[in-house]
């Protein structure tokens, strides 16, 4: 039944006593559920209480899941969710539950694979129906409201007529789901080679967009990982090709749309091959692994693009989404006042009263035109022309374009300040924190910057003090004070990633045995041994209609993969032979994937290349270790792991390095050292 009486308060303090209807999502903290609680459809948040009623009243569920910043989310919802006619089908005949991906990816998971396996494509916002016991046996994502309730009605007589047909359907669906992913333990030898890594990428070449970057088709996602793994294979190889399809997409993303030329950050996706018109939703996993990414590309290309892109993107991060505490908030809506990207776009009238002279060069700069780049005479502020050119064209010298470029863009920044802004969803997830800490700690290692490390310092202590409990058991979400789901594999996964990057920046060794903790705590928990491969929820926490794991990298690395890249990395710094042999165990499992497709697989990849040339683990002994690091971290090292400190500490690869009244370097791999050196220059010639 509807709460629609009396005076309700939602966590954030709103009194609800003005809004008809109040429902079970108003004492929930996800803005996105929150987006819900007054709607007349009677939801629920996912929970026992939401399937106990669908069990005992013998009711259909209805499992439906979007977040905060999705745009056909919120169409979905003003067109059917908000309509009484359409909730009183949905609350007479139905057990209604709404989730949020981000809070919940492991349910989300469950019901995508129904969808793809009902009718070959997912996306949010997504909609299953099941039976009480949760298993689906229809999925679909958006739907006109007049579609909807067709969909619904058909349902609602099917299961009067034929519930045997239902439970059939939902049987045959769910074993299908349980067997999307699932890996066997592979026993047969596998070569992992230079060589084979070549033919994976003569393979892939063929598909990638070597004028715009990325691949050959629309929409255009930024992938990290894909760029990371090619960025590793090309130190590895000497491959230009694969350089310079990085350089391509990396330059291209950055003279796009999908990034904010005004106010720095990347948006979800362009809708073109261009770059041109993003999908303008600004998420934290992607911005962090685009930072880690551009840091990367900047240590080896030294372009100062990167550099500039880095600095603003963390910029964004740092104004939009911190919170007071260090944590990190999960997005920005697509859409203000109603319209996708109105606070982004400008008409050139718009520009040109901002601007109170070189708007031709401004203009020039953006490709701002009168008729827009976009719909209705909007323009999405883009590059076409490099700088020397447009220098040229208007007979100016670089810095003057640079600093009428500067000038124009912090006017504009003024005037967007004042707009209505998107909406912001102000919950804190523990895996994309942990991708962000680790985004701060790679930018400190390639710019030297004191903040950056500050930041990343602050939010490792945020995640300790908030996601983490003495057992090392983690939560997943944190919003109000308060942490209540159980974290999943990929918080534990990049944590333990983050944990790692954050030693090599400070060779502060809490970081580093807090991460081997961690790992041990997953391993006790999530690891399967019939598999060698770790699922994506916690033994004790594992109550969905299947158990699933995550294999595939896409827009962010499978949850699996990083683990993977984990315990090579800790096998190394804790000489655990346990540890590599696990790694190279999913390596193993997956192998076939990679070589088939590696742009699904990229971060396996990755892996992959540590196994081919191990690392070298460098040591830097004595009172200078912190500005030689800095000096070895202004080059692109993928195949180094940093340790050191001002004294021996207590890693058994630190041990008896110590020479009084120097600083020392020691270049070693496979425990066996080259000669030690005290000049960087000399460290870096036995690196190579």
């Amino acid at each position: 039944m509807l709460e629609n009486t009396g005076i309700h308060t939602s966590p954030t303090g709103e009194n609800t006593k003005k809004h008809p209807f109040t429902n079970k999502l108003i004492h929930e903290s996800s803005p996105y559920l929150l987006q819900h609680a007054h709607n007349p459809v009677n939801w629920f948040p996912w929970g026992d209480e939401a399937l106990e009623k669908a069990r005992t009243e013998n009711k259909m569920l209805i499992i439906s899941i979007g977040y905060a910043a999705c745009h056909w989310c919120h169409v979905m919802e003003h067109e059917s969710f908000e309509d009484e006619a359409v909730a009183k089908i949905m609350n007479d005949h139905f057990v209604a539950i709404k989730v949020d991906r981000e809070e919940r990816p492991d349910v989300d998971q469950v019901y995508m694979n129904a969808a793809y396996l009902i009718s070959g494509r997912g996306g949010w916002p997504l909609n299953a129906l099941a039976l009480p016991d949760g298993k689906p046996f229809f999925a679909g994502t958006y739907y006109p409201k007049k579609d909807w309730m067709k969909v619904l009605e058909y349902f609602i007589d099917f299961q009067i007529k034929n519930p045997e047909a239902l439970v059939e359907e939902a049987e045959k669906i769910t074993l299908g789901i349980q067997s999307i992913e699932h890996v066997s333990l592979n026993k047969e030898p596998v070569s992992l080679s230079l060589d084979e890594l070549h033919e994976i990428f003569l393979n892939w070449k063929p598909s990638i967009d070597f004028v715009k970057g990325s691949g050959k088709r629309a929409p255009k996602f930024a992938m990290p990982s894909n760029w990371e793994f090619l960025l590793n294979y090309h130190f590895l190889s000497q491959n230009e090709d694969a350089l310079k399809a990085v350089i391509t997409t990396l330059d291209n993303m950055a003279y796009g749309g999908i990034y904010d030329q005004i106010g720095g950050g990347f948006s979800r996706y362009s809708t073109d091959v261009d770059w041109l018109v993003p999908h303008f939703e600004k998420m934290l996993y992607d911005n962090a692994q685009l930072v880690s990414l551009y840091s990367h590309a900047f240590q080896l290309t030294k372009n100062p693009l990167y550099k500039q892109v880095v600095y603003e993107t963390i910029g964004f991060v740092a104004r939009e989404l911190t919170s007071s505490e260090g944590g990190f908030y999960a997005s920005l809506d697509a859409d203000s006042e109603g319209e996708e990207g109105k606070f982004y776009v400008w008409t050139k009238k718009e520009i040109d009263a901002v601007l109170s002279d070189n708007q031709m060069i401004f203009n020039d700069y953006y490709d701002c035109s009168s008729e827009g780049s976009w719909e209705h005479g909007k323009n999405i502020l883009h590059r076409k022309k490099t700088i020397d050119t447009i220098a040229r064209n208007h007979n100016r010298t670089i810095e003057e374009v640079q600093k009428i470029v500067e000038n124009g863009k912090s006017a504009l920044m003024k005037v967007r300040s004042k707009r209505i802004r998107p909406g912001l969803d102000d919950k804190i997830l523990t895996s994309w924190n942990a991708l962000m800490l680790k985004a701060y700690a790679d930018a400190y290692r390639a710019f030297g910057e004191e903040e950056f490390l500050q930041a990343a310092i602050k939010n490792a202590e945020f995640i300790c003090r908030n996601a983490i409990a003495e057992d090392n058991g983690m939560t997943r979400n944190y919003k109000n004070e308060t942490s209540t789901i159980p974290a999943l594999l990929d918080d534990y996964a990049f944590t333990i990633s983050g944990f790692i990057a954050l030693y090599q920046a400070t060779f502060d060794e809490k970081w580093l045995f807090r991460a081997k903790a961690l790992a041990g705590y997953t391993i006790e928990h999530f690891f399967d041994a019939e598999s060698g491969m770790f699922y994506y929820t916690h033994n004790q926490y594992s109550t969905l209609i299947a158990r699933k794991m995550e294999i595939s990298d896409n827009v962010i690395p499978a949850s699996n993969s990083e683990m993977a890249g984990n315990l090579f990395t800790l096998s190394l710094y804790f000489d655990n032979e346990e540890f590599k042999q696990m790694a190279k165990q999913m390596l193993k499992n997956i192998h076939n994937e990679i070589t088939q497709n590696i742009s699904y697989y990229a971060n396996w990849g990755i892996v992959a290349t540590r196994f081919i040339q191990q690392p070298f683990e460098v040591a830097i002994v004595g009172n200078a270790c912190e500005s030689i690091r800095k000096e070895l971290d202004e080059n692109y090292l993928p195949h180094a792991i940093l340790l050191g400190g001002k004294e021996e500490g207590s890693l058994d690869l630190l041990q008896n390095k110590l020479i009084h009244g120097q600083t020392t370097i020691y270049v070693c791999r496979n425990r066996t050292c080259n000669q030690p050196v005290t000049d960087v220059a000399e460290a870096l010639k036995q690196l190579n």
